[in-house]
């Protein structure tokens, strides 16, 4: 038996889980489901469905829905909701930016210390989660993990965003959760960069010119709307919709990108280090 998430008081994120709990519980009633039963189907504990149709946690995952939605037959009611669920998961500072994200047709990023989260392997992510000071507990490292692979699909998307992602060469040298984690998420970055809409560079740490020392940032156009900029740091954000200001941070992301190598070299750069790995 696994459990869910435990909410956190916070009145958007929590009528929303609410939301779902209830959607829940009328469908298992209507499919005559005592919560015993559906718990033991769905490999849950009574008081975990309880607490989760009460809105007090949240669903584990968004497979949670997806078969919840199949086993009472509920027309993908319930799937409908597992976009929506997840992103309550992310940080309060990061859900607008997400919601931009889930409508850009082009996204560039920028980062110095971690594999671009839209790039990460579960294993890679869930290493991440792990090292976070104040530790966190199990089933909040696992909601975190869920909600981040849940963006991932993002980069699935049909017609595909256009999207360059650009990282410091230490990113890839430091085997966060260990070598085996570091070499499976390099060859997740080989495999994702032979994608035609997926552009991945590597900065040289012992280049001498250095655009990007004011740290990660990340560029975004929603449909058809303007370019705006998310930087984040410790987890205090800002976004950027200022076109003066959004400019100059486009401007020095594409310094960035000239001094970094370029794609082809990059492929060879990581194919060279998942054999030292």
């Amino acid at each position: 038996m696994t459990d869910g998430e435990p909410m956190e008081e916070e009145s958007g994120a929590h009528d929303l889980v609410r939301l779902v709990g209830r959607q829940l519980k009328t469908l298992r009633l209507r499919a005559g489901l005592e919560r015993e039963e559906f718990a033991d189907r769905m490999g849950f504990s009574p008081h975990t469905i309880a607490s989760i149709e009460q809105g007090r946690r949240r669903p584990p995952g968004p497979d949670f829905l997806d078969r919840a939605d199949d086993l009472l037959d509920a027309g993908g009611v319930l799937s409908a909701a597992k976009h929506a669920v997840s992103r309550t998961r992310l940080p309060a500072f990061f859900r607008g930016v997400a919601g931009l994200e889930e409508r850009a047709v082009e996204y560039h990023s920028y980062e110095n210390q971690v594999v671009p989260g839209l790039l990460q392997t579960e294993e890679y992510t869930r290493a991440l989660y792990r090292m976070r000071r104040p530790a966190l507990d199990d089933d909040t490292v696992e909601g975190h993990v869920a909600a981040r692979m849940t963006r991932r699909g993002f980069l699935d998307r049909t017609p595909p965003p256009t999207t360059s992602f650009v990282m410091e060469e230490v990113v890839l040298r430091r085997p966060l959760g260990g070598r085996e984690v570091l070499r499976g998420q390099c060859r997740h970055l080989l495999a994702l960069a032979a994608r035609r809409n997926i552009e991945i560079q590597v900065l040289p740490t012992d280049i001498d010119d250095h655009a990007a020392l004011g740290g990660p940032l990340v560029l975004l156009r929603p449909g058809n709307g303007s370019m705006v900029a998310y930087l984040e740091v410790q987890n205090a954000s800002a976004l950027r919709t200022d076109r003066n200001a959004v400019r100059e941070i486009a401007q020095r992301y594409e310094t960035i990108r000239a001094q970094a190598l370029t794609p082809r070299e990059t492929l060879r750069y990581i194919e060279k280090l998942v054999g030292e790995t």
